[in-house]
């Protein structure tokens, strides 16, 4: 697979999830709002979206907003478990867990390609 191929799918991988995210802010707003997880999924679709474009037209700063999304996933996540009780402990920790790992294996990947393409 080349790499315009690999960064075409991961684009594509982003922006699913930053739409997958927005479609929980209109839910959050519907019933009484928990501000920091409206925030939370808000953020995860801004991130989300914003590293797709970065990604899809390669920008420099496309690694640090896929950064971002992976350490809202992160939060948003552990705030659930942790502070609201609404999901499993362990779970919330594996899925922690299993974003910030996704999120450093992307975004080395998109530095790496980003510097290849300047060059």
């Amino acid at each position: 697979m080349n790499r315009s191929m690999t960064l075409l799918l991961i684009a594509v991988a982003l922006a699913g999830y930053g739409l997958y995210a927005a479609s929980y802010v209109p839910a959050l707003l519907a019933g009484p709002v928990v501000p920091v997880l409206l925030i939370g999924f808000v953020l995860q679709a801004v991130f989300g979206l914003a590293a797709a474009f970065g990604t899809w037209r390669p920008r420099w700063w496309a690694a640090g907003a896929a950064i971002l999304l992976g350490v809202c996933i992160a939060g948003t996540w552990l705030f659930e478990a942790f502070i609201l009780g609404i999901v499993a402990y362990l779970s919330a920790l594996a899925v922690a867990a299993v974003a910030l790992i996704a999120t450093l294996v992307i975004a080395a990947y998109l530095d790496r390609a980003g510097a290849k393409i300047a060059a």
